[in-house]
């Protein structure tokens, strides 16, 4: 019998997104063994948020060293924080190297990935058809779905507007009045990079962060060269990274820790601005730590130009090209970026992901994520999602997706090595594992610091951070027990098909 489900192509693997998560997912694949697998990336280039980012100042805020696999370190950064051309280039260059490409489906967006109890396997639905695999890596990423804040008027607006990760190069803003919304990560880059250029910068911040200086200098080619020739020198370098922020990892679970770190941060906005009236504005009153620590040596000196106005206040409405502050103060722009930043506590690949009983992951969540270890959820068998729930943490995003890969790898090559046919979590488990949790982060800077941050998700719960330390995120994820898993052992019938 000739049914339809035969014409639909059927892998081991199928991983979902074409940034670092799911590169590096593609090349541990290859390097286990399993080789029928695809990559669904829809762009027609790999590259995740540093394709998709590409504003004035874009680079990382974790050094270079840190910033790329372990595995394949990169002798040839050009500066201590590379920008986004270098890392784009590097993740393009590394998927060449393993020969990842050959796998890849671009311009395939997944639209739906849902579980199957009757078919067993995962069902994904694309713009270009759909695709069937036993085991699914959702490698999305959390920078991925930007925030437009929903304000009176702001749709109406008179002039050009667009959000930072969608930065319009087409647009000069010379001699143009620019309004920026936000003060978060990305705007503390651009910001300084068009402050120059334009006529009149309106700065809206509705809570300002803690900046500390950002040791950044460029690296010269003997050091190029060192790197290249003896690359321990690389690696003690990347050690000794680790180790500071894993140092500032540890610190934020004690707010008493934080304080100290806070004074370099005070330091730092009396060294950049000298008006009395500008530096209250931009002092926050939270411990640091509480939100996302940034970096710039160049954010406070901008601020301070005679062509920038910081409104210490939210945007609450725009009638035709005048934006009104909270405060009723009103301002005119010809141009509004967006910096206000990206979805993290709710991620959108979970409008998206559907378990065996058809519910979204969204649904299920209700504004608050769970799942177990980080990297598995409820009722998904076979599904595993990198950048989970509780899985975030003040370091490299590499370290998460090289522990979580560890974890995925091993958890695949005991599945086939056993023929297993379904792994999924034990819902036991899973409760106690978030409450335990939930327990650790109630002393931390994360939710005992005085603010409201994208860590913290609608419903008041912190369902982003990892409480613990790195060491212990790799140490929990070094190997997949399946003791803790509800597995389903394939049983091959003889009379199935009699």
């Amino acid at each position: 019998m000739n049914t339809k489900s035969k014409t639909i192509p059927f892998h081991r693997v199928i991983v979902i997104g074409g940034g670092f998560a799911g590169l590096g997912a593609a090349i541990k694949l290859k390097e286990s063994g399993i080789h029928d697998f695809i990559l669904l990336e829809k762009a027609d280039e790999l590259g995740g948020v540093w394709r998709e980012n590409t504003y004035p100042g874009c680079a990382c805020d974790v050094p270079s060293a840190l910033y790329s696999y372990s595995f394949e370190p990169n002798p040839t950064w050009s500066r201590v924080f590379a920008g986004q051309v270098e890392i784009k280039q590097y993740l393009q260059n590394t998927a060449q190297k393993y020969q990842v490409l050959p796998h890849v489906h671009f311009q395939h967006e997944a639209l739906s990935a849902s579980w199957s109890d009757a078919k067993q396997c995962w069902v994904i639905k694309t713009n270009q058809g759909e695709f069937h695999s036993q085991f699914a890596i959702m490698a999305c990423g959390p920078m991925h779905e930007p925030v437009i804040p929903n304000v009176k008027g702001l749709k109406n607006f008179k002039g050009e507007i667009f959000h930072s990760s969608g930065w319009r190069h087409d647009i000069d803003l010379t001699g143009k009045r620019v309004a920026v919304i936000g003060t978060g990560a990305s705007a503390i880059q651009f910001v300084p990079q068009i402050q120059p250029l334009v006529k009149e910068l309106t700065v809206f911040q509705r809570t300002p962060h803690w900046v500390l200086p950002k040791s950044d200098m460029p690296l010269p080619s003997a050091v190029q060269t060192l790197f290249k020739y003896v690359p321990v020198t690389q690696s003690v370098m990347r050690g000794s990274v680790y180790g500071i922020f894993e140092t500032l990892n540890g610190g934020l679970q004690s707010n008493a820790a934080m304080r100290q770190v806070q004074r370099i941060a005070e330091f730092h906005i009396k060294q950049g601005i000298k008006d009395s009236e500008l530096r209250t504005k931009v002092t926050p009153n939270y411990v640091i730590g509480c939100k996302r620590i940034l970096q710039s040596n160049e954010w406070y000196p901008a601020l301070a130009q005679e062509n920038v106005n910081v409104v210490a206040g939210a945007l609450s409405e725009v009638k035709g090209k005048q934006l009104i502050a909270s405060d009723g103060s009103t301002f005119e722009a010809d141009v509004i970026i967006l910096g206000t930043g990206f979805e993290v506590a709710e991620p959108p690949i979970a409008q998206r992901v559907y378990n065996r009983y058809g519910q979204s992951m969204s649904d299920v969540w209700q504004g608050s994520p769970e799942g177990y270890m980080g990297t598995m959820v409820a009722d998904c068998p076979n599904g595993f999602l990198m950048f989970g729930p509780n899985i975030a943490v003040s370091s490299s995003a590499f370290i998460i997706i090289e522990a979580q890969l560890t974890y995925i790898m091993d958890a695949l090559k005991q599945a086939i090595q056993n023929n297993i046919k379904t792994i999924e979590p034990d819902p036991v488990r899973m409760a106690e594992f978030n409450q335990r949790v939930q327990e650790a982060l109630q002393s931390t800077v994360w939710n005992k610091g005085g603010c409201q941050s994208y860590f913290i998700d609608r419903n008041g719960r912190n369902s982003t951070v990892w409480p613990w330390t790195t060491f212990k995120m790799r140490q929990q994820l070094s190997r997949f027990n399946l003791n803790e898993y509800l597995i389903d052992r394939q049983v091959k019938l003889e009379t199935e098909t009699a």
